[in-house]
């Protein structure tokens, strides 16, 4: 089978490309750096699987799988990560991953779990999964998100309100609402709590 693999880290990149390349069955036929090169990779090799990590600039992970089952509905998606956060797992399968596995995963466990997908089987980290079904869904809003995400950058209530156009009150709600469901002390403390949930 043709994969791609995309990972921000060449070490891990080129480790894992090598390791993958040793199977008869696959063949490593391109590589990303950044999530906004995926899809442009996947159609000039025309790949049938994409190995893709969460955390990439231009665009993380669950973003490129979504695009890419956009523009290329019979390319495959596992998400392998270092990061296995419960809601960074459902909101893979929402954006149309096939599977999600953590980097520690043995070798031979990862090839097998590739050949899976691509034969179009559903493969989750068991103890991720279980995680996931006993935590539930965010109880973020799509716009409390969005708020909490640019203030976990240090925007100020003016620069997000700008960024989201909404007024300011608004903002300041949203972020009230967020720091609430979320239990943090502060935006900042509700953002890392979101971030470690995968909420954000």
């Amino acid at each position: 089978m043709r994969l791609l693999v995309a990972d921000d880290q060449a070490l891990v990149r080129g480790a894992l490309s090598a390791l993958l390349g040793l199977e008869p069955d696959i063949e490593v036929v391109a590589e990303a750096g950044r999530g906004d090169e995926v899809v442009g990779a996947a159609q000039a090799a025309d790949a049938q699987v994409a190995m893709l990590d969460i955390e990439m600039p231009g665009i993380d992970g669950i973003a490129a799988a979504a695009e890419l089952r956009a523009a290329m509905p019979s390319c495959r998606v596992i998400i392998v990560t270092t990061f296995g956060r419960p809601g960074y797992l459902k909101r893979a399968i929402q954006a149309g991953a096939s599977g999600f596995v953590v980097k520690d995963t043995p070798a031979t466990q990862l090839a097998d779990a590739i050949r899976r997908v691509h034969r179009g089987e559903r493969v989750l980290d068991p103890t991720l999964a279980a995680e996931s079904l006993a935590q539930g869904d965010s109880p973020l809003t799509e716009r409390e998100t969005d708020a909490l995400a640019l203030a976990r950058t240090g925007g100020s209530v003016a620069d997000i309100a700008r960024m989201l156009h909404l007024s300011e009150g608004t903002v300041r709600n949203h972020l009230s609402a967020a720091i609430g469901k979320t239990g943090g002390r502060n935006r900042a403390d509700a953002a890392r709590i979101a971030e470690s949930n995968g909420w954000l």
